[in-house]
């Protein structure tokens, strides 16, 4: 029968992936990672929307072309007169009265701002009242992020009450190290790839959280299941018990973020992407981002990071101690494996085996030889009708 391949044994959680005996290049590659994203922050820094930075919104009918050929004429209206401004977002955007495009420029002042406007129905052909601006202020982005920073705040003080509650304050530090971790990488890979930095953006933040959440409940119920009562006895140590709650349970995180994956997909690529939804870009993305993300640290980081404050506790290096100074006697023949016999036992039980098979060839005293009985009359005797030899028949 062929071998099954590794989807079947991820599958029934046999594939036996050594994740959490890998766990100091995991935190290399996090710590790297990290490193990566702070330089990021530092010198790329993020690409802020007109909420966050300030700046004018203008709004054109979709009936004067193009989306390329509506940001160059806002171009040349802006370079004309805006003072040196520049469109900083083009999207195209529906509504109940219909189709239009929604260009945002930098910060422009009132007086420039209606000489753009009328400069761009000069170059677009329509009337001024065709065209619709409005001015952001970046306090209002301000306001945001601090709200969002609270609700940040609140969350993770929830969280941290409930898996304490739930598991222990090991898996509570593990799986918020596990979150942030989460916020972190997804914030630098906006800051590498320049991605705009809106209002929905930061929706999207708090909502991978409690995603993320979710799938690192998941492997830890797993992990709580599989440890339970460990140091009863000296088969497994705790960080092998945690890593075979790994293999059970990644095909169930895998299938979960694939499922979650495919209408935040769907949503960014199709509806913002095909069908020109603007509006759903940004926090498609986000989600998408966030939620690839959030399935590699857990798995990848939170249960390792576990077993790392768990193997500091004194009763569990206890335990792990006896488990590797048992193999180790095993290993010298010090030991004999629970339920293989040993050796003066399993010496002594062939030498009755031997003795059985030569008792049972040998013949018994006063057994006749083996063989077959030479043909004749009943006991062996010659034949000849009863009569007995030498002797005269009857008459």
């Amino acid at each position: 029968m062929a071998k099954s391949g590794l989807a079947s044994r991820l599958y029934r959680g046999e594939a036996d992936l050594n994740i959490v005996g890998r766990r100091k290049l995991w935190f290399a590659v996090a710590g790297a990672l990290v490193l990566i994203a702070v330089l990021s922050f530092a010198v790329r820094g993020f690409s802020l929307g007109i909420e966050f930075a300030g700046g004018n919104s203008f709004q054109v009918p979709a009936s004067v072309g193009t989306l390329d050929q509506a940001e160059a004429k806002v171009d040349a209206a802006l370079k004309s007169k805006g003072g040196g401004a520049e469109v900083v977002t083009a999207q195209k955007v529906g509504s109940t009265s219909g189709e239009y495009y929604e260009l945002r420029t930098s910060q422009l002042s009132p007086e420039q701002a209606n000489a753009v406007k009328t400069e761009m129905a000069s170059e677009f052909g329509i009337n001024t009242d065709q065209i619709s601006g409005s001015q952001v202020s970046e306090a209002w982005g301000s306001q945001v992020t601090s709200r969002a920073l609270l609700g940040l705040v609140i969350f993770i003080a929830v969280v941290a009450i409930y898996l304490i509650l739930r598991f222990e304050w090991r898996m509570a530090v593990s799986a918020i190290s596990s979150l942030f971790m989460n916020l972190l990488l997804t914030a630098g890979i906006y800051s590498l790839v320049g991605f705009e930095v809106t209002p929905s953006t930061i929706i999207g933040f708090l909502t991978i959280l409690g995603f993320a959440l979710y799938d690192v409940v998941v492997v830890f119920d797993k992990v709580q299941e599989n440890t339970r009562g460990i140091t009863a006895n000296n088969n497994q140590t705790y960080g092998e018990a945690a890593n075979l709650a790994l293999n059970q349970s990644l095909m169930r995180s895998l299938n979960t973020s694939v499922v979650a994956l495919l209408p935040v997909g769907g949503l960014l690529f199709i509806g913002a992407g095909l069908l020109g939804a603007g509006t759903l870009k940004d926090l498609g993305l986000v989600l998408f981002v966030g939620m690839a993300v959030a399935f590699l640290t857990s798995i990848l980081l939170a249960t390792p990071l576990l077993v790392l404050l768990k193997n500091q506790e004194p009763r569990i290096s206890a335990h792990n101690k006896r488990v590797l100074a048992r193999r180790g006697a095993i290993a010298r023949g010090e030991l004999t494996p629970k339920g293989a016999p040993r050796a003066a036992e399993a010496g002594a039980a062939t030498v009755d085996a031997e003795a059985a098979a030569l008792a049972g060839a040998a013949p018994k005293v006063g057994a006749r030889p083996a063989g077959k009985r030479p043909t004749g009359g009943r006991g062996g005797r010659p034949g000849g009708g009863g009569n007995r030899p030498g002797g005269a028949k009857r008459r």
